[in-house]
């Protein structure tokens, strides 16, 4: 997929890795880039810095999102590419309040179910359309202290799996985005313990070259983009021998003082 020319949305396009993509699908060329985020002072900044609009919704409200898709495509044409990029990063395990595991589940998978359902018709209709899901290298491989987090990641993936499945042969095009830890809170949140901040940190990348990373995946219409290479490693060890990756998992939970 070339950008130029292009009307793109981006949720979570307040900041982090939302705004990085925002801008850099501006620096790509594309025609319009509209920005959706909870803080409405953020996604306001970021659409004025790039000349395009700022939408402050919820991206788990399905009935905002559907009317921003539609605002969108009157005042800018039909949508290209939707980024749907919310979500949030919360601690918790089976104890956790059900409200913890409900927003997990409303903010990192039906926000994408949302976004899916919103521009589909559209995109379906004219036979061409692309969708970035982001997850998260804990939707391939885990998170060590967070049970909402693996599983609605996971999810993640699943559904961008199910929509390239699904769609490719209508000339929907799906991405689906798995960075590892990015130089965001949501990325900084992961430093739990001294030993896990200082592992965090070895592998922190800025989320400019996760943006970067998006454009290489999206010209090349890459399922899986990963910006850091190295979970595609984890994630064929975690296939090839599952007891014993799990045995792993343990010991590096441990050795960070989780739990």
């Amino acid at each position: 997929m070339e950008l130029t020319g292009k009307v793109a949305v981006v949720t979570g396009g307040g900041g982090g890795i939302g705004a990085a993509l925002a801008r850099a699908l501006a620096a790509e060329g594309a025609a319009h880039v509209a920005v959706a985020d909870l803080d409405g002072a953020a996604s306001d900044a970021i659409a004025t810095e790039l000349g395009g609009s700022s939408f402050t919704i919820d991206a788990a409200d399905a009935a905002a999102v559907a009317g921003m898709v539609e605002s969108v495509a009157v005042q800018h044409g039909p949508i290209d590419l939707f980024c749907a990029n919310a979500g949030i990063a919360t601690a918790g395990d089976v104890d956790s309040d059900l409200e913890v595991w409900q927003q997990a589940w409303d903010v990192n998978v039906m926000s994408q179910v949302h976004a899916a359902a919103a521009v589909l018709p559209g995109m379906l209709a004219r036979g061409e359309g692309y969708l970035l899901l982001t997850a998260s290298a804990a939707g391939l491989t885990t998170s060590l202290d967070s049970a909402p987090y693996a599983a609605t990641k996971h999810a993640s993936v699943a559904l961008a799996e199910w929509l390239a499945i699904t769609y490719g042969d209508g000339g929907i095009r799906v991405s689906c985005l798995a960075p590892q830890f990015v130089d965001t809170p949501m990325g900084r949140s992961a430093m739990t313990t001294p030993a896990a901040a200082a592992w965090v940190e070895s592998m922190m990348m800025e989320p400019g070259e996760v943006a970067a990373s998006v454009v290489e995946g999206l010209r090349d219409e890459r399922f899986l983009i990963l910006p850091h290479p190295e979970v595609a490693g984890h994630f064929q060890n975690k296939a090839n021998d599952y007891d014993r990756w799990i045995g792993g998992m343990r010991k590096l939970r441990a050795s960070f003082g989780i739990g």
